[in-house]
């Protein structure tokens, strides 16, 4: 929820904050990619893909502002079918989903089936 003052003076977007609603095409393409890497029924961790979106890994900062973003992403990239969620190795809604999440591509053993 924001104040009144932060809406009459909106402070400047960083690259790890991208407009509310935005598609974030780099994010999107990373997730994918590093899904498509790991290959189907296999699965990665989204902070792999944060630290290769944010530069060098010893920078912990840049890397773990890229995790809401990809959070983000994910849900849209969920939501259209092209990824699944998964917790414990079971698909999970990602808006509900508590703890460590990995992201994969769909297959016959993450669909829930």
């Amino acid at each position: 929820m924001t104040r009144p003052s932060d809406e009459a003076n909106p402070a400047p977007r960083t690259e790890a904050e991208p407009a509310p609603g935005s598609f974030d095409e780099p994010v999107r393409k990373a997730i994918l990619t590093h899904c498509a890497d790991a290959g189907p029924g296999k699965s990665v961790d989204p902070s792999a893909v944060a630290r290769a979106l944010g530069g060098n890994p010893n920078d912990v900062v840049p890397w773990r502002a890229l995790i809401r973003r990809i959070r983000a992403e994910a849900t849209l990239l969920q939501d259209a079918g092209e990824i699944v969620v998964l917790r414990k190795g079971k698909p999970v809604d990602i808006r509900t989903a508590k703890g460590v999440i990995r992201l994969g591509l769909p297959s016959a053993g993450t669909d829930g089936e």
